[in-house]
């Protein structure tokens, strides 16, 4: 025969898998703890007549246990899905609950009022616009830089050989020994040379008639030099 007190001096004394000691105080990690709180009243294993509320992947149901049913584990809990309204998951919570003891019933609606709420809480969240920060690992970001430095030193060099090249192939350092296209190479000295002799044009260009206009009406209003001094005084 099962007896509550019993059990409930074993796991509370002895020893209890569900059992979270910490400095705040003695918590029950048993997914069907209606409290979360480690104490004889809410344990669901010291407790023949229990009853509770879960979450599955967004459906609530209202879960009960009885002393009847506890020589089949397997058919142990009873469980009752709940509407998503409030008010009409309270009401069957009510009548299934109708001649339970009082905890129970005030736990499990106070249970399945804070989990409403956060499921609204959830959905507000999830309308959200939010800016997603994307994290790159250390390793990763030194890599490519070390890549980027490894390829920069390289194209530098690459531009000073070819460089170094033409100039020989100016002063003919080689000779006729290279066998190369004279019309081509011609044609590429050339525009190496327009591309260094190249550069920009200055002009200078007279005031419209408007600036002038305008510079003669200070001159007459008197905002000369004479008033407010010049740079040269300033200097």
């Amino acid at each position: 025969m099962q007896n509550d007190e019993v059990i409930w001096q074993v796991l509370r004394h002895k020893h209890c898998s569900y059992m979270a000691k910490i400095t705040a105080g003695i918590f029950c990690r048993n997914p069907y703890n209606i409290t979360g709180v480690c104490n004889r009243s809410s344990c669901p294993l010291a407790n023949s007549r229990y009853a509770t509320i879960r979450d599955h992947e967004g459906v609530f149901y209202l879960y009960m246990k009885t002393i009847e049913r506890a020589h089949m584990p397997n058919k142990l809990w009873e469980r009752i899905k709940l509407p998503r309204n409030y008010e009409q998951a309270l009401e069957i919570v009510d009548n299934n609950l109708k001649f339970w003891p009082k905890f129970l019933v005030h736990k499990a609606k106070q249970r399945l009022t804070k989990m409403t709420q956060m499921r609204i809480r959830m959905r507000k969240l999830a309308l959200k616009t939010r800016e997603k920060i994307m994290t790159t690992p250390r390793k990763e970001m030194k890599r490519e830089s070390r890549r980027e430095e490894k390829a920069l030193k390289a194209a530098l060099l690459e531009k000073a050989i070819e460089k170094e090249v033409v100039e020989r192939l100016k002063r003919g350092t080689y000779g006729d020994i290279v066998n190369i296209n004279q019309d081509e190479f011609d044609k590429l000295i050339d525009q190496i040379d327009k591309q260094e002799g190249e550069q920009a044009e200055i002009e200078y260009v007279e005031a419209d008639d408007e600036e002038m206009e305008l510079e003669d009406d200070f001159e007459d209003i008197g905002f000369s030099n004479e008033v407010y001094g010049s740079d040269e005084e300033d200097a």
